[in-house]
C-alpha cells in the first residue's frame, strides 16, 4: 500500500534573520527554546490528532465489538419490562451478563451494587434510567483510572515508542499499523527490529516498513536499539518504533532483557522511551491481567494495545485491565485491515458494546 504524501511538519523553524556574522556563533537560547517549543507543539498535536481520528471511525469500532454487543443485548431484554418487585432478579441476571463479557467479578459486583443503591434511593425509576446509569458507571471506571489515552510523545524528536508483549499477541502487526497512522499525519518514521529473535518477525517488520513507506534498522542484538535511536535523532526522524521479541511473562531471563533494552534506549536518548506499549490479545480475556501486571512490574508500562477484539465477546476485559492497573488503553484492534487499529475512546467504546 502506498503511503500518504508527506506534509510539511509544523515544528520546522522559520529562516533566521540574524546578520551573517551571527552564523559563526552558537544559536541563542531564544532560538533553541523556540525550536524546542515547536517540536513539543508538533508532538502534542500529533498525539491529539491520532486520538481524534477515533471520532470518525466509530463504525469500525461498532463492528469490531459486535460480539460483545450481542452478548450484552440481554440487558435491554432485562430492563424493558423492569419493575421494582423484580429488582433483585434483574440485577442478578445483569451481573451474570457482565461476568460473561469478562468485566470481572470485582467490577461486575461494584456496578450492580451501585445500581441497587440508586434504585433503593429512588434515583432510578425505569429500565431506561438503569441502562443509562450502567453506561455511566463503566465510563467513569475508564476515565477515572485510564484518562491519558492520547500518546505522550514528549517534547523533542524523535519520540521513541517501545512495543512489548507475549508471543502471538500481535506486536509487530500493531507496530506496523501505528507506523501507518503516523505516516498518514506526515511524520517521518523509523522502525527498529533489535531484540527480535525470530527471522519471520524481522521479515514481517520489513514488509510493514515497505508497506507504510517507513525506514527500518535490523539487527539481532538488542543493543541495536541504541544506533536506531541515534540515527533517528541524527537524521531528523519524528518517531522511532522499537519492536521487541515476544516473551512469556513467566520467563524471568527474557523479561530482564526488556529492562536492558529500555536502559539502552534511555542512554542513547535521555528521557526515552516516551511510551512503552504492551500488546494484549483480547481473546484471552481476564487471563491478560497477570501478563499486564508482570510486564508493568518489570519494565513500567505506559499504555495498552488490545488486539483481536473483533474475534471475541470479551470486550469487558478493556474495563478490567484499566481498573486493575490504572494504565490507559491507547489503541484497540478491531479487524485485520491496516486502519483497524483504532485510537481508544472511552465514550465510543461504551456506546459500541451496548445495543
Amino acid at each position: 500500500m502506498a503511503s500518504a504524501p508527506s506534509r510539511a511538519l509544523p515544528f520546522l523553524s522559520p529562516p533566521s534573520t540574524a546578520p551573517a556574522s551571527a552564523s559563526l556563533r552558537a544559536p541563542s537560547s531564544r532560538l533553541r527554546c523556540a525550536a524546542a517549543a515547536g517540536q513539543a507543539g508538533f508532538f502534542t498535536r500529533l498525539g491529539r490528532l491520532i486520538k481524534e481520528k477515533a471520532k470518525s471511525d466509530v463504525d469500525k469500532l461498532f463492528s469490531g465489538f459486535s460480539k460483545t454487543r450481542e452478548n450484552l443485548s440481554v440487558v435491554d431484554e432485562l430492563l424493558t419490562y423492569w419493575n421494582l418487585a423484580d429488582t433483585d432478579r434483574v440485577l442478578d441476571d445483569l451481573e451474570e451478563a457482565l461476568l460473561v463479557s469478562d468485566f470481572g467479578p470485582k467490577i461486575s459486583f461494584r456496578i450492580v451494587d451501585t445500581l441497587r443503591d440508586q434504585i433503593r434511593d429512588g434515583k432510578l425509576k425505569s429500565g431506561t434510567e438503569i441502562k443509562a446509569s450502567l453506561k455511566r458507571c463503566i465510563l467513569e471506571l475508564l476515565t477515572t483510572k485510564g484518562s491519558k489515552t492520547e500518546l505522550q510523545l514528549g517534547f523533542r524528536k524523535p519520540a521513541v515508542i517501545m512495543i512489548v508483549g507475549v508471543n502471538g499477541g500481535g506486536k509487530t502487526t500493531s507496530l506496523g499499523k501505528l507506523a501507518y497512522r503516523f505516516k498518514n499525519e506526515g511524520a517521518k518514521v523509523l522502525m527498529a527490529a533489535g531484540d527480535t529473535f525470530r527471522a519471520a518477525a524481522r521479515d514481517q517488520l520489513e514488509i510493514w516498513a515497505e508497506r507504510t513507506g517507513s525506514e527500518i534498522v535490523i539487527d539481532n542484538d538488542k543493543k541495536a536499539q541504541a544506533p536506531s535511536v541515534k540515527r533517528g535523532k541524527r537524521e531528523g526522524f519524528d518517531v522511532v518504533l522499537c519492536d521487541t521479541s515476544g516473551r512469556l511473562h513467566t520467563n524471568y531471563g527474557l523479561m530482564e532483557e526488556l529492562v536492558s533494552c529500555k536502559k539502552v534506549i534511555a542512554k542513547a536518548l535521555p528521557g526515552a522511551p516516551n511510551e512503552i506499549l504492551l500488546v494484549l490479545d483480547g481473546t484471552t480475556g481476564l487471563n491478560m491481567l497477570q501478563q499486564a501486571k508482570e510486564f508493568n512490574d518489570v519494565v513500567g508500562i505506559t499504555g495498552f494495545i488490545l488486539t483481536k477484539l473483533d474475534g471475541t465477546a470479551r470486550g469487558g476485559c478493556v474495563v478490567s485491565v484499566v481498573d486493575e492497573l490504572g494504565i490507559p488503553v491507547k489503541f484497540v484492534g478491531v479487524g485485520e485491515g491496516v486502519e483497524d487499529l483504532q485510537p481508544f475512546d472511552a465514550e465510543a467504546f461504551v456506546e459500541a458494546i451496548f445495543p
